[in-house]
């Protein structure tokens, strides 16, 4: 299935937090949308790996997800080497993706920034004809996407560009809280953690609110490029 857009993050629910308005956005202009996890987020304080796959699958029902899936690379021990590299080239290559986001360039997280760079170097591996990968027995085709965005987490950044993403905000909060094991539940008993405490959600609120007052609409998302953005005409930017 060739998609439009793939959005590779280290952990389930990175795409949702950072991007899920762009992405709700999207699906709603025909786009095909998917999501690769690198991580199962094993690591994390609350939930389980089943319980967060379960949550990936209904925050990518709620998204209207042409795909989703997880990689398993190992939560916060995944490096940026030959090994996932290959596993995420194979899924460029499968998906051949004209745009692909992924994380922040540096972030709270280590395996924020270490995911990002992770995809910045396979993306344009990708596009290397002597790198042969293969799936189910099938050599596949170099592909490179035509460009790549990186989102803002918890750290704020300045962006590139911002995402008027209002009309999709309210689906894109659905789908966050579509993983009840990580925000706060009154009636939870596990550990808090930086992400479970209400606050948290208050500052997701609140950074989408700021963006979007940075273009004049209530509420945005940014992003950051490593290149210039380059358009035909001035009129293209209004």
């Amino acid at each position: 299935m060739k998609l439009d857009t793939l959005v590779i993050v280290a952990h389930p629910d990175d795409a949702e937090l950072a991007c899920g308005g762009t992405i709700v956005n999207q699906v709603r202009q025909g786009k095909k949308v998917g999501i690769v996890d690198l991580t199962q987020g094993e690591m994390g304080t609350r939930g389980t790996p089943e319980t967060r796959m379960k949550e990936a699958a209904n925050a990518a029902e709620i998204m209207g997800l042409s795909a989703r899936e997880n990689l398993k690379l190992q939560d916060v021990y995944f490096k940026v080497d030959k090994e996932s590299q290959i596993k995420v080239i194979e899924v460029i290559r499968k998906y051949q993706p004209e745009i692909i986001i992924t994380n922040a360039i540096k972030d709270r997280h280590p395996d924020h920034a270490k995911g990002s760079e992770l995809v910045k170097t396979a993306s344009f591996m990708a596009g290397l004809k002597m790198i042969e990968t293969h799936v189910n027995g099938e050599k596949q085709d170099a592909w490179r996407p035509k460009t790549l965005y990186h989102v803002i987490q918890s750290q704020s950044l300045v962006p590139d560009l911002v995402v008027d993403v209002s009309d999709s905000w309210e689906t894109k909060m659905k789908a966050i809280l579509a993983f009840k094991s990580q925000f706060h539940d009154p009636n939870s008993n596990e550990p808090e953690t930086y992400i479970s405490n209400p606050e948290f959600i208050k500052m997701i609120e609140s950074r989408g609110k700021e963006l979007g007052h940075s273009i004049q609409v209530p509420f945005g998302e940014g992003f950051t490029v490593d290149r210039n953005i380059g358009v035909k005409d001035l009129f293209d930017l209004i």
